[in-house]
């Protein structure tokens, strides 16, 4: 008995020890004062080659199912086939997603919507999107003439005209007055606390829509401070006193808010009143429109910051397009939050947060994306269209790292110590940022 137990003891060390054995096996010229750097493959596994592209496209005619190779399985249930057939990567994603990243994807389409006399607006929050935790969003329709009441909010106001032309009006804190007018593709930017309005011209019969961004991610649209929303809470009495008039003088004042309301358009040469204390120095208005893009191998970038449109300190942006098969290079905000809204085309986008976790997500016309400051991403063109989105940042300046250009900068052994890169593929890498990349060869 004791004979057997020492040879089961004795097999298991022998066995124990080739486990432990290093799958390489060390050089027998034990002279040799180097030896070659531990290739990755040999302390974790290579990573697969197997496909991972996007399955089908929103206009696809068949039935989507979550199925990706020999993964998944048919929907036997109920199924909601127009919201899967906008989302193949949640309902089919790729086998490198993994771990746990937060819902990065709104649309528009699916917010509440405020309809008023002369227009409507819809938003976007930490309500409907929790992982926004640092701004927001608001989609607003005015008619010819239509105003958005005189207001101002607490936050930043950053703004893209959509389509159509409109007059902005604002007061500072000083008393100098600004007026501007703003077409298609412009911008406007107002800092918190400063009053404003907004009301559309006649420059077409349909007016104009935007996109509003606030750079507070729990802000609501229904929180702003209106005109007649203060003087209908305030006792006349009191109201009487502030301008040294009667009571009577307003009777005619509205008993609640009136948000957005039916207007006579004003005239493109609008005038503001003289003030004594001269006008705002640094103009609220910006005509990107009139910006002359960046052209890249893969599409096209406008860049506007603190540095160009000085008034605007706190919000900035990026306009991009991307040609089918391109992509928005990989890479990340180092400190920045980005909140993306999709203007054109369809889009992916892998967010990588750290730690194993990456999720991908699908985008189209009104959809809103957003991706937290050091998430690594990129942003592929996946339709037959150009990709037109907005890139819009909490701070007052554009900043990111390309992936390509950081490899690129880096010593090569360092590179290939990591990646196994060979010569010609390192030489390849930009040392400039590509910022959007053609289709691959």
């Amino acid at each position: 008995m004791a004979s057997s137990m020492l040879s089961i003891a004795v097999s298991f060390l022998f066995a124990t020890a080739a486990i432990a054995a290093p799958a390489a096996s060390v050089s027998s010229d034990v002279g040799s004062a180097t030896s070659a750097a531990t290739a990755p493959a040999e302390t974790v596994p290579l990573a697969s080659d197997n496909p991972n592209g996007i399955l089908f496209l929103p206009d696809t005619n068949a039935i989507p199912q979550p199925i990706r190779g020999t993964l998944g399985a048919n929907i036997l249930g109920p199924q909601n086939i127009p919201i899967d057939r906008q989302n193949a990567d949640l309902l089919a994603p790729p086998t490198t997603d993994a771990g746990n990243i937060q819902n990065a994807k709104w649309p528009f389409s699916l917010s509440h919507n405020r309809l008023q006399t002369g227009g409507w607006a819809r938003q976007q929050n930490q309500d409907v999107m929790p992982i926004a935790t640092s701004m927001a969003g608001v989609n607003m329709r005015l008619e010819a003439g239509a105003i958005r009441e005189l207001h101002w909010h607490k936050t930043a106001e950053w703004a893209y005209m959509i389509s159509g032309s409109a007059q902005i009006t604002a007061v500072d804190e000083n008393g100098a007055n600004f007026i501007g007018n703003v077409h298609q593709g412009d911008l406007w930017y107002f800092p918190p606390g400063i009053p404003h309005s907004i009301q559309a011209t006649n420059d077409s019969e349909a007016g104009t829509e935007f996109l509003l961004v606030f750079d507070d991610g729990a802000f609501s649209e229904d929180s702003t401070f209106l005109l007649t929303d203060w003087l209908a809470h305030v006792p006349k009495e009191a109201i009487a006193k502030n301008f040294q008039t009667s009571i009577a003088a307003f009777d005619h004042i509205p008993a609640q808010q009136l948000y957005i309301f039916p207007s006579a358009p004003p005239p493109d040469n609008q005038q503001a009143p003289k003030s004594p204390q001269g006008t705002i120095p640094n103009p609220f208005t910006f005509s990107l429109s009139q910006v002359k893009p960046t052209q890249l191998s893969g599409g096209t970038v406008k860049i506007v910051d603190s540095t160009t449109f000085t008034a605007a300190t706190a919000i900035s942006a990026s306009e991009i397009t991307v040609e089918p098969g391109a992509m928005r290079e990989l890479h990340w905000h180092p400190t920045q939050d980005e909140w993306t809204f999709f203007i054109g085309g369809q889009g992916r986008v892998t967010l990588f947060g750290s730690s194993g976790n990456a999720r991908t997500f699908d985008y189209e016309a009104g959809d809103v994306g957003f991706v937290p400051a050091s998430f690594g991403h990129y942003v592929e063109n996946t339709g037959n269209t150009t990709l037109h989105f907005l890139e819009i940042f909490n701070s007052g300046r554009v900043q990111d790292v390309s992936l390509s250009q950081w490899l690129a900068l880096t010593p090569p052994d360092l590179v290939k110590a990591h990646l196994q890169l060979s010569d010609e593929t390192i030489s390849k890498l930009s040392k400039t940022k590509p910022i959007v990349v053609g289709p691959s060869n």
